[in-house]
């Protein structure tokens, strides 16, 4: 952009919270803070944003109209009114629930904890200081009354359907593009985008265990995964689909970007699956994230394709490491006497995966657009 404004001398350094650009090494520098708390962009969103960097990029917007431009798009409203968008979620968190293998009776349990954590980050969403307490409210709350549903013989859904209606608190992709980082060599950004997913997690742990407390049940009965596969192999693909749908729905998804959001997430899960099959499950989101890389960088070059965000974010919830992350800690908060140092490593060893997969996938896409051009 600097470039394209005729600033040629310009140095810039980006930090999760900060921006830092110097006009040379003897000109002005300035420094512009970039607050969280005004919580992530919707899909629509961020593609807008794309649009506006890539006209930035090209000299056709000057900085005065960027920033107005800007303005609008943090102020856009979003596509679909409440009563969908709490749908969506609901929807959503029974497409993940699907992907998970879920028993028949945690369908309708993970639908309707969906729904009441959808409408509690529907009464957040304009509210920044509200918004901070919601993943720990949430878990307690989603916690609470699994668990009150499990201790009077309702239901028995094990911890990875009760993770399915916190998906959008889970910090997968935060973790992942740390480990992207540091393995970049962006040691400042790497290391505290790591600590800022690991509080996340730790945070959503200590919420699952509190609502565990509160309903009366022992945790160490309660905190392991121990649920059994009962639906048959249709199961996920239905997930991924309903899950995909429901994503573009409830995060306001561009005109014309759900085929390829879809796109993007079978690639991912066909990857998941061929590594799990053949190498096993600890190393399936590498090949889920290799998979899926070329397929969001080249839909982002077609003339009418969604920015490769619009389509990374669905797919990294889909591949899950934040929920095997979840699993991990929760068991080490709820259990400590129990939890071994495989209930850490599991989770980091995916999220390290991902992370390669994501790099592997940057890679071959860029090897693939050499080859073609020559």
């Amino acid at each position: 952009m600097a470039n394209a404004s005729g600033v040629a001398d310009a140095r810039v350094i980006v930090l999760p919270t900060a921006l830092m650009i110097s006009f040379g090494r003897t000109g002005s520098a300035t420094i512009e803070s970039i607050p969280q708390l005004a919580g992530a962009l919707r899909l629509d969103q961020i593609s807008a944003l794309y649009e506006l960097v890539d006209a930035a990029e090209r000299g056709e917007v000057d900085p005065e109209d960027g920033l107005r431009q800007m303005a609008r798009i943090r102020a856009m409203r979003p596509r679909y009114g409440p009563l969908v968008t709490v749908l969506a979620y609901a929807f959503m968190t029974l497409g993940l629930c699907l992907v998970l293998r879920p028993t028949p009776g945690d369908l309708p349990v993970s639908a309707g904890l969906g729904a009441l954590v959808g409408v509690l980050a529907l009464l957040a969403r304009d509210r920044p200081t509200l918004r901070v307490l919601v993943p720990v409210l949430s878990a307690a709350v989603v916690a609470a009354v699994t668990f009150e549903l499990v201790k009077h013989g309702v239901v028995d859904p094990g911890l990875s359907s009760l993770i399915a209606p916190l998906v959008t608190f889970l910090p997968g992709g935060a973790l992942t593009t740390a480990t992207v980082e540091l393995a970049s060599g962006e040691m400042v950004a790497g290391a505290s985008r790591l600590v800022f997913g690991s509080v996340q997690l730790l945070l959503l742990a200590f919420g699952i265990v509190a609502g565990v407390e509160l309903v009366g049940l022992p945790s160490e009965a309660v905190v392991h995964d121990a649920s059994v596969v009962v639906l048959g192999a249709w199961a996920p693909w239905l997930g991924v689909l309903v899950f995909g749908v429901s994503t573009a729905f409830y995060f306001s998804a561009p005109e014309g970007a759900l085929p390829w959001l879809l796109l993007v997430l079978l690639a991912a899960w066909v990857g998941q699956l061929i590594g799990d099959q053949f190498f096993g499950g600890d190393v399936s989101g590498f090949f889920g994230a290799l998979a899926m890389t070329p397929v969001a960088l080249a839909v982002a070059r077609l003339p009418h394709g969604p920015p490769s965000q619009v389509t990374f974010l669905p797919a990294f919830w889909l591949l899950v490491p934040g929920a095997i992350g979840l699993v991990g800690v929760t068991e080490v908060v709820g259990d400590p006497a129990t939890a071994s140092i495989e209930d850490l490593v599991t989770p980091i060893g995916s999220i390290v995966s991902v992370a390669l997969g994501v790099l592997g996938g940057v890679t071959a896409f860029h090897g693939l657009r050499a080859a073609v051009r020559r």
